[in-house]
């Protein structure tokens, strides 16, 4: 089992996630439509690609898209369009649709030749039409086909920004799922998954029913025992011993069984004992690297992924606030209610919208898994997270109740 800290798993590096996808598959099997969700680095991508995998040993055809790049429709269908190139019967369909753009033998044409063609034909008054031929190709294949589109809500949240943004992510929306809506007795089932959630974003835009065809599953942490295990196993793969309790002490140093984390801090054990030519890790080696590296730079550089997708899902004002309900909720252990109510009348001399704006941002928090409500608050459930954002902030951070004392 091989350790991967930066990009999806399959096969025999992939770990556990029998029952989710059990359920994933009997879900796309039935015909149905999955909008997959989870908090950063819980392993949505690699599941899909597992899932993939285990389909086309069936005689499924797996069609994966990354539109986290894509600024406008035209580019969605050209991944699309990209990503079917290797089935050759739907290949010859796209050759039959773009023969006319064409000057050479349109069979010779690589995918990224091919890409290029295709976006180039395509236009904001027929990205419909040729959006819509190609995905009905795919579902009268001979062939069930699972196309996944990952990091969907950033390319919706890029156009956003857009002249009549609003506009064109409900034509886009709408678009797709009128199309899906209308395939019937087809073979085509879709994933749609994301690091920044699609549900708050709609719910923002008042458009929920955008996407009530697709069926909510979301993926949860790896259980305690689960995460023990798949450190040993690790462990195992790279002759590394462990002392009695370390795979439990790594569960409890982050709090919760993030599958990236679980991974990441396996790999700074695993160089901190190389680095004192042992092979061998220790109690005292948990405590040293964690307050040293997964604290430290090395962490930081690797978990301002989380900063970044929070800042992709938000506008620069809900984005602000949002990391100030985080300074909170890491330095004070809690987000409580008197917290809010200080917080709501700070930004109300800025924003005359602050408590939706604060609801905004508790809700995508929660959605997304940095925080989690409780009867006294909202606390990170990821004690690795809560402690990053602590030593980030407390060294210069007044809270909130503090100011609540201070304007009495």
């Amino acid at each position: 089992m091989q350790v991967s800290t930066g990009r999806w798993v399959d096969g025999a590096n992939f770990f556990d996630r029998e029952s989710e996808l059990q359920i994933l598959e009997s879900r796309v099997s039935e015909g149905n439509h999955v909008l997959l969700t989870g908090q950063r680095r819980m392993g949505k991508t690699s599941i899909t690609h597992e899932l993939g995998r285990r389909l086309e040993a069936k005689g499924w055809i797996f069609l994966f898209t990354d539109v986290e790049g894509a600024t406008c429709p035209e580019d969605v269908i050209t991944e699309i369009a990209k990503a079917a190139h290797p089935v050759r019967p739907l290949k010859a369909r796209l050759v039959h649709t773009l023969g006319r753009w064409f000057k050479n033998n349109v069979e010779e044409v690589n995918a990224f030749e091919l890409g290029v063609k295709f976006r180039a034909g395509l236009n904001a008054g027929n990205w419909r039409h040729y959006g819509e031929q190609l995905i009905r190709d795919c579902a009268t294949h001979d062939k069930p086909i699972l196309l996944v589109m990952d990091e969907l809500p950033i390319f919706l949240k890029r156009m956003l920004g857009d002249t009549d943004g609003v506009r064109r992510v409900d034509e886009f929306l709408s678009w797709l799922r009128g199309v899906f809506q209308g395939l019937e007795g087809g073979s085509l089932a879709l994933i749609v998954s994301g690091s920044i959630g699609l549900a708050p974003l709609v719910q923002r835009l008042d458009i929920p029913d955008r996407i009530n065809y697709l069926y909510p599953f979301r993926l949860g942490p790896w259980r305690r025992e689960d995460s023990v295990e798949c450190f040993k196993r690790l462990a195992e793969s790279h002759e590394l011993r462990i002392d009695d309790g370390v795979a439990d002490a790594v569960y409890e140093k982050l709090g919760i069984g993030i599958p990236h984390h679980v991974q990441f801090f396996f790999a700074c054990l695993r160089d901190f004992a190389i680095m004192q030519h042992r092979d061998r890790v220790t109690m005292e080696d948990v405590d040293e690297v964690y307050r040293d590296q997964l604290l430290g730079t090395e962490g930081q550089n690797v978990l301002v992924h989380y900063e970044t997708r929070l800042k992709e899902g938000l506008d620069d004002g809900s984005h602000t606030i949002a990391m100030e309900i985080l300074a909170e909720a890491a330095t004070q252990d809690v987000f409580t209610s008197h917290a809010r109510q200080t917080l709501e009348r700070k930004y109300a001399q800025t924003h005359d919208d602050a408590r939706d704006r604060i609801v905004e941002a508790l809700d995508i928090l929660v959605h997304d898994g940095y925080l989690e409500a409780g009867d006294d608050g909202h606390r990170f459930p990821s004690r690795l997270l809560k402690d990053w954002w602590s030593a980030r902030f407390r060294a210069h951070y007044t809270p909130l109740e503090n100011r609540l004392s201070d304007e009495r």
